[in-house]
């Protein structure tokens, strides 16, 4: 499935259009690895994504073209939840 879809179904992130911005702007890592929009994501992948000074880890747990909003959350499992002090320079360099 695609990042930007998972993220939306999900609801990480609740539009697929805000979901494809955040991963343009390379503030989403899938296993260590600057991810794209069009990334693929399977079960067991662990995923990165920093929202403004936060950086949320979460982890792939299902697959599924939609679900009911109170299903979602079972779509993820959040590792941890960290507050950033600064701009982390794994998301601020352009090298892929």
């Amino acid at each position: 499935m695609r990042l930007d879809k998972f993220l939306k179904v999900s609801r990480l992130i609740k539009r697929r259009t805000l979901a494809k911005e955040v991963a343009d702007q390379g503030r989403i890592t899938v296993n260590g690895k600057k991810a794209k929009a069009s990334s693929v994501v399977k079960e067991g992948d662990e995923l990165a994504i920093r929202f403004g000074q936060k950086l949320v880890t979460a982890r792939v747990d299902m697959l599924k073209d939609s679900v009911k909003k109170d299903e979602a959350g079972n779509m993820f499992t959040i590792l941890k939840e960290e507050k950033l002090d600064k701009v982390e320079p794994e998301f601020i360099d352009d090298e892929d």
